[in-house]
């Protein structure tokens, strides 16, 4: 279908006020009912990440090899962040650095991940994966500060919607803080 314009238009008016009001999965599914069969497999391939047992080299590979701008530096930002996280745990362990990383060639690029460290280091746990999922958020405004009305920005909001879902489920103050950041992205991109 391809008709960015209308999915980005309709996209939901999320409310911050309940957690009950916030399904997911529903979500996606309505929007991908307005995604050609490729974008809606490029949806597919960005949400089967949410399920952790994919997540070896060979899906960094095909990702790295996929047509899709948003999924190749997408996922090479997030590879980098999660072998990022397994060197300071690493390190913390006493353990080799690249243990346990997942390495896709010798060439590879490094992805920028400062403050990895700091994060990492806080006392709270909350606070440590909020500072990771707010790197996250961020690098994802960074891939798509030029999209308008693409499957790129689509994706993005695939991104964003899994982040507030977690944080609903784990402090639902901190959700309902990041589902309002994300409504009002939401508005603003419907408003250009």
């Amino acid at each position: 279908m391809n008709n960015y314009e209308y999915i980005i238009a309709s996209l939901p008016d999320l409310k911050p006020e309940t957690r009950e009001g916030i399904d997911a999965g529903a979500i996606i599914e309505e929007v991908r009912r307005d995604l050609s069969e490729r974008d809606a497999r490029e949806l597919d391939f960005l949400l089967s990440a949410w399920d952790g047992t994919e997540l070896d080299a060979g899906f960094y590979r095909k990702a790295a090899g996929s047509r899709c701008r948003f999924i190749r530096e997408y996922f090479s930002f997030d590879l980098a962040l999660r072998n990022a996280k397994v060197r300071w745990l690493n390190s913390a362990l006493g353990r080799a650095a690249d243990t346990d990383t997942v390495q896709l060639s010798e060439d590879d690029i490094p992805v920028e991940t400062d403050g990895i460290d700091a994060i990492l280091s806080e006392d709270s746990l909350l606070d440590r994966e909020l500072g990771l999922d707010r790197l996250v958020w961020d690098r994802v405004d960074e891939l798509t500060a030029l999209d308008i009305f693409d499957a790129d920005l689509v994706l993005a909001f695939a991104v964003k919607l899994k982040i507030v879902d977690r944080w609903m489920q784990l402090d639902a103050d901190r959700g309902r803080e990041l589902l309002q950041r994300l409504i009002t992205e939401i508005k603003e991109t419907k408003t250009i």
